[in-house]
């Protein structure tokens, strides 16, 4: 499916080995610098790795990565 006919969802709502596409950043300018800092920008494709909660940790080219529970609401995704 194409990723730019789906509807996004937050990062949160992704399981394990879901491989999504960020689209938006919702967290705020300070947290959406930070997670920009942290290579989460729009456009950047990740993998959910592990899932505990609402919090997650996703893998980027290799580089994996701890997001809250409350931000990773406010990270949208589309699946692909």
């Amino acid at each position: 499916m194409d990723p730019q006919t789906q509807r996004p969802f937050p990062l949160a709502m992704a399981t394990e080995d879901q491989h999504v596409r960020v689209v938006s950043l919702r967290a705020g300018h300070s947290m959406d610098r930070r997670l920009t800092e942290m290579g989460i920008n729009v456009g950047v494709d990740l993998c959910v790795v592990q899932r505990q909660g609402g919090s997650l940790v996703v893998a980027r080219q290799g580089t994996r990565i701890a997001i809250g529970a409350g931000i990773s609401m406010k990270v949208m995704v589309v699946a692909f």
